[in-house]
Formats: structure tokens, C-alpha cells, sequence
């Protein structure tokens, strides 16, 4: 069913209802209208990397995961799994009269804001710093989860309009003061590409944008709607029209703030204050009009999900799907993709599963399953912590575990126990042929406002790039006993380990928060099940190295495109167990709207094995002031030892535009010159001129 049509049909059923209930329906609670044969409808339910909060289902890797496998037809896969577990959850909910809340088919996902700040603690819901790599992974799981069909398989959103990445503690009352140039080169074009493929639903950011409440902000709405022409539906985050008045101060009540947003184009209240919506009614500080036009628009959506159909599509989807065995087969393939290799001192990895090896697992995230998951996450019927998988994997080893350290504030004398465990991570340390140093973070010290504040989270925020002091103490105390280390990182950011542990360490992976297989997935590259093919979708910093306050949105010296010093891992790298050779880059075509390259690679090592093959712009010349280096192209190829392949790489023009001060995207006054590789171009590589 197109747009047009499903509008014409939300129009007849809303032109049924009074004032009042037309009112109702803009709460992401939506009362049934009995005498019209509607039924309640609850908006609220979360997809960042598997249906959450709802019970048994995927958990695939968090999103800051997914970005790192550079892989949008591998992220596509993923999510409409994501949706086919969705539709078997909701086909059996309506069967049973559940229509509560996390049981509906529209998904507050994807997170594409901009991880500007390691520090942040939702930048683990995000694609990473890019706003090309975040515009294809987004719209690839957009793509996957609406489906291609007459109805919406399930409705993504994309959120938080606009410019929106910490500080936690402060965003029910923050202004993000940000540039128009810096707006529309960073944090604006990935939600722009989101409209453009089709997204269901945006949702409004918690904080000011240069004044005005993201949730009531008639420039980004003009932006929206009136730019980029955005037909959906406009969803407030929980409690930030509340704010609107609360929180900001930017009107005198909360009905004020309620009339605000939705004269603005909020059509969605998650939160109850649209409950004062009746007296900005009476007031006439709202018509009927816009109560009118915003029904519509939600009652839009509806129709494309096929609520009110005789034969509800995607009905014959069976409840046998969740977490299936083809999905826990994806999940774990997704998992692999996910890691990173960022040291392999003389080729130590892989180890030989054969062998009878001692490996000892140390570290707070040995077992922990609460690492695997990361935030905004379902129950996965089967987990695979590192410890089960390199039990799985390392059938002949002899395998110790001991957690060495808790994730955070080790005590003494502590009655309950479990704390100070550093002689135990020691022991097993020691008598080991290897030890598997599994450190990181979880969602109780890294998220979303958790509300508290402490030596190394701020509501959320780290305020340090290192690992808290238990399981630093805990690392370099084990590199002092056991020669054979291997470090494995779940966090859902960067992670400065100490340059002790990194110059003794044999090999280095960050995991990220891998998923319920996640486990396993690591166990498998130690073994050499596959070659390593994650590459970092953030940069990597130094903990010593001075960042611009998390309030300062401005992009000056932050991410690759703009850094000026030598960061610790950059952005894109990401090491393997083969090696690839790139030549022949070329222009095959060229139009309006894009570029069409191709390059030759080949397979030069001793392993089969994945690239993701990246392609980079650098302007030269320009009056314009313009990014260091634009990732514009990404292509995955898996290539046998020894083979060639050539492999496409598709440029959107839109990539290669340079930004005014005014925000205005032009053709550069300069050249641009393309370099291809596995990662960013040296600063003497030889490119492409066009």
C-alpha cells in the first residue's frame, strides 16, 4: 500500500472520532476507541540489536557492534531477522488479547546520532562517529526492518533528532550549541538519509539545539518536513516535553509545552503530557486542525502495518521463529564480524585448538553474560560467555576461570565477597600456557542516565578512557606472571588498557558487546575458525590525550575527519590473519548523483579471509574548510588465499560536497582525490584525482 493511499484510509477512520479521542491517540499509550472498533495500541518498543525488553529473542550485537563489521548487507540480514521475531511476537500477543506495552511493531530504532565523545555512555547504541558509516548501516536496518513489501514488516525511527550525545547527567535541561556548519556536515546527514529511505518515525532529542527544545523546534521541523520532505510520524523521547517546560524553561507550563510541540510537528507523546493537550484545547492555544493532522499521520503508520486489514499481514509468520536456529546461525556470524583485531604480535593468534594448551580465562567479564548483552536488550535462550566458548572450542585444553577482579570499586574486608579477587585471577594466571584477559565494561557503569555518579561514571558518561583501577591493577599484575597474554575488551567504546598492557599483551581484541554468541565468536578467532574482519567505527584515544569538554559540540579536533594529533587505534583499522593488496583504483562512470569506482584486491597471506574495502576522499586545495579525510564508500569481499577480485564501490555525490559556514552543501572549489585500502590512506599513499 503507498503513502498516499494509506493516508486517504487514516483519514476516513480519524474523521470518525471527537476532539477528545483524537487527543487520546497522541499518547504512545493509545486507548482502545470501542465504538469505532479500535483497539489500544501501545507505541513504546525497543529493537537497538534484537526485540528487547519482551521476553526471549536474538540478541544480536549492539549497534556500535554492527557498525564495526562495515558489512550494510550483513546489518540488513540482521534486522529483518530483528522484524521476523517481532511479527512472530506480536502475531501470538494480539491472539492473546496482550496489547501492553513492548508488544507493538514499532521499534524505536535505529540510534543515529553521531559518537562525537568516547566518553558518552549511549554511544553503544550508535553507528560510531561517521556520518557515512552510520547513514549505510542505519539505512540498511531500516531497510531490514520494514521489509520491502505492500506493509511495513515492522516501523523503524529513527532517533534522536538532531544533535544529540551527552552529557547524561545534564540532557533534560542541556543546549547543544552547534553551528550550521557543523549541523549539516555532522550531525544532520545521516537522518537525512534516514528520510530518504523511507523511515517510519523520528524521534525528538531530550536537549535544546541552539535554543529550541528538539521536541518543539520549528528550525529542525522546517528542516524535516519541510527540506527533506519527511511524511512520517515525529515521536517525543520519553519525558522530554515535560522538559520542554520542567527542564528548560521554555514555557510557562506544561500545557504551554505541551501546545508547543505539537504546533511544531510532534505528533507522539511518549510521556503523559499530551494529557494536557484537552486544556491547551480549551484555551485555544491549539486548533483542531493540528490535533487533526497529527492523528492522521500516527493513524498512517497503522495502516502501513496493516492493523486494521482482514487478513493482517505477515500473519503466517510462526512463533517457532524466534530465536531460531537460522537466527542463532546469523546472530553468530554477525558476532564474528563484530570483533576487532587491534594487536597480533607476530602472528601469535590463532592458537592451535588442538593442542593441549593451558588457558586460563581471568577477568570480570570471563562469565558474564550482562557484557554480551550491552543495553536496550532481550533474554537470549542461549548465552556463549568467553569462558563456555573457549570450552566449546578448545576441546584438548585444560581450562581455568576466575573472575580476578569485579567490574568496578574492588573493596577489602568486604563481608559478601566476591571483590578482592586478584590472587585468585593470579593463580590460575600463572599456571597457564595463555592467558585470556577478558576486561571491559557493562551497562551498570557505561548507558543511558543511570542516575548516579561515581569515581569513573558521571549518570552514564565514563570520565576516563582507561578501565576502572580494579581491572587495571588486576592486568598489570597478570602480565607479570604469565608471559602468553590475550586481551579481549567488551565495551561499548574505546579503551585505553595502559601502555604496560599493551606493549606486553600478544594479541589484542576489542569485542565490544558481541551478543548472546558472543562468547563463542571470540573463541573462533582465537582458534583460527576465521579471520578477523572488524574494523573500528570510532577512534581510538588516549587516555592522557586532552578531549574537548563533553558539552562542546563543536567538531573541531574530535573523530577522524577532524583530529589533528595521532590517536591510539584510528578510525577504520582493524587487522586480519591475512593480508590484502589493493591496485587499479578506477572510474568506471559518473552522473549526477554518483560515482561508480572499482579496484582490484587481492588475497596475499596464507588464509582465506574478509576485507572491507574502504574508499576515502580527501579535498585539496579547497577555500572551503573541509574534513581531513570522508569515508564514502565501503565494500565487503571475502577472498581465498591467493585470489583476486575486482570490487565495486559505489560513491554518492553527496559525500564528496563540501559544507559552507552558512550549511549550505556545494561542489568543492578544489580537487578531490580517492584512495582505496583496508583502512584510512597514509598520509603519502598515492590516489585517485577526479
Amino acid at each position: 500500500m503507498d503513502y498516499t493511499k494509506a493516508r486517504e484510509r487514516a483519514e476516513g477512520i480519524v474523521s470518525q472520532m471527537t476532539a477528545e479521542e483524537k487527543m487520546s491517540q497522541l499518547l504512545y499509550e493509545s486507548p482502545a476507541i470501542e465504538r469505532l472498533g479500535i483497539h489500544e495500541y501501545n507505541w513504546w518498543n525497543e529493537a537497538c540489536h534484537g526485540v528487547a525488553r519482551a521476553g526471549v529473542a536474538t540478541v544480536f550485537p549492539q549497534s556500535i557492534g554492527m557498525a564495526a563489521t562495515f558489512n550494510p548487507s550483513l546489518v540488513y540480514k540482521v534486522a529483518d531477522a530483528i522484524s521476523t521475531e517481532g511479527r512472530a511476537k506480536y502475531n501470538r500477543s494480539v491472539a492473546y488479547g496482550d496489547r501492553d506495552i513492548f508488544k507493538g511493531l514499532t521499534y524505536w530504532a535505529p540510534n543515529i546520532n553521531i559518537f562525537r565523545d568516547p566518553r558518552w555512555g549511549r554511544g553503544q547504541e550508535t553507528c560510531g562517529e561517521d556520518p557515512f558509516l552510520t547513514s549505510v548501516i542505519a539505512t540498511a536496518y531500516i531497510a531490514g526492518l520494514q521489509g520491502g513489501g505492500e506493509f511495513y514488516k515492522a516501523a523503524a525511527c529513527a532517533k534522536h533528532f538532531a544533535a544529540h550525545s551527552g552529557p547524561e547527567a545534564k540532557r533534560h535541561g542541556f543546549n547543544a550549541e552547534v553551528s550550521a556548519k557543523d549541523l549539516n556536515e555532522t550531525y544532520l546527514p545521516a537522518f537525512r538519509k534516514a528520510v530518504e529511505a523511507g523511515v517510519a518515525g523520528v524521534m525528538g532529542a531530550y536537549n535544546r539545539t541552539n535554543g529550541e527544545p528538539c521536541c518543539a523546534s520549528p528550525t529542525l521541523m522546517k528542516i524535516l518536513r519541510g527540506q527533506w520532505g519527511f511524511k512520517g510520524y515525529f515521536v517525543s523521547d520519553c519525558g522530554a516535553i515535560k522538559d520542554i517546560y520542567s527542564g528548560h524553561h521554555y514555557t510557562e507550563n506544561l500545557t504551554e509545552a505541551a501546545a508547543c510541540a505539537l504546533k511544531a510537528g510532534c505528533e507522539l507523546n511518549c510521556g503523559d503530557a499530551y494529557r494536557s493537550l484537552i486544556d491547551a484545547y480549551e484555551e485555544d492555544l491549539i486548533t483542531d486542525e493540528e490535533i487533526t493532522a497529527a492523528a492522521v499521520r500516527l493513524y498512517t503508520i497503522r495502516v502501513l502495518l496493516g492493523e486494521f486489514e482482514k487478513n493482517r499481514p505477515y500473519a503466517d509468520i510462526p512463533f517457532s521463529a524466534v530465536s531460531c536456529e537460522a537466527h542463532k546461525a546469523l546472530n553468530l556470524r554477525a558476532a564474528e564480524e563484530t570483533l576487532v583485531l587491534l594487536k597480533n604480535q607476530n602472528g601469535y593468534l590463532p592458537l592451535q585448538k588442538d593442542a593441549p594448551l593451558k588457558i586460563a580465562v581471568v577477568g570480570p567479564n570471563a562469565m558474564s553474560t550482562v557484557a554480551l548483552e550491552g543495553n536496550y536488550h532481550g533474554h537470549a535462550d542461549e548465552y556463549f560467555t568467553v569462558a563456555d566458548g573457549i570450552r566449546r572450542v578448545f576441546g584438548s585444553a585444560c581450562v581455568t576461570v576466575a573472575d580476578g577482579a569485579p567490574i568496578h570499586q574492588q573493596e577489602n574486608k568486604r563481608w559478601d565477597g566476591f571483590s578482592n579477587l586478584t590472587s585468585e585471577g593470579l593463580a590460575a594466571a600463572q599456571d597457564a600456557d595463555v592467558t585470556v584477559l577478558c576486561l571491559g565494561l557493562d551497562r551498570d557503569i557505561e548507558g543511558e542516565d543511570l542516575g548516579y555518579e561515581n569515581d569513573f561514571t558521571d549518570r552514564g558518561d565514563r570520565k576516563t578512557l582507561r578501565l576502572p583501577a580494579c581491572q587495571t591493577e588486576l592486568s598489570e599484575r597478570i602480565c607479570d606472571v604469565c608471559e602468553n597474554v590475550v586481551v579481549v575488551v567488551m565495551c561499548g567504546s574505546c579503551a585505553d588498557l595502559g601502555e604496560k598492557v599493551r606493549s606486553h599483551a600478544k594479541a589484542i581484541i576489542h569485542a565490544w558487546y558481541p551478543g548472546a554468541f558472543g562468547g563463542l565468536a571470540v573463541a573462533r578467532l582465537l582458534a583460527g575458525a576465521f579471520s578477523p574482519s572488524g574494523k573500528l567505527p570510532i577512534t581510538f584515544y588516549s587516555d592522557d590525550e586532552p578531549l574537548p569538554a563533553i558539552e562542546n559540540y563543536d567538531m573541531a579536533n574530535r573523530t577522524y575527519r577532524f583530529l589533528q594529533s595521532a590517536p591510539l587505534y584510528p578510525f577504520g583499522f582493524g587487522l586480519s590473519y591475512t593480508s590484502f593488496a589493493f591496485s587499479g583504483l578506477r572510474v568506471v562512470s559518473v552522473d549526477n548523483d554518483k560515482i561508480e569506482c572499482e579496484a582490484d584486491v587481492t588475497n596475499t597471506g596464507d588464509f582465506d579471509g574478509a576485507e572491507k574495502v574502504q574508499c576515502y576522499a580527501r579535498f585539496s586545495d579547497s577555500r572551503t574548510s573541509t574534513p581531513r579525510l570522508q569515508l564514502c564508500a565501503v565494500t565487503p569481499v571475502f577472498l581465498k588465499k591467493g585470489e583476486t577480485k575486482t570490487v565495486p564501490l559505489e560513491i554518492d555525490r553527496f559525500w564528496l560536497k563540501a559544507v559552507l559556514p552558512d550549511g549550505a552543501r556545494v561542489e568543492p572549489d578544489g580537487g578531490i582525490v580517492l584512495y582505496v585500502g583496508g583502512g584510512q590512506p597514509a598520509p603519502d599513499a598515492q590516489g585517485l584525482a577526479l
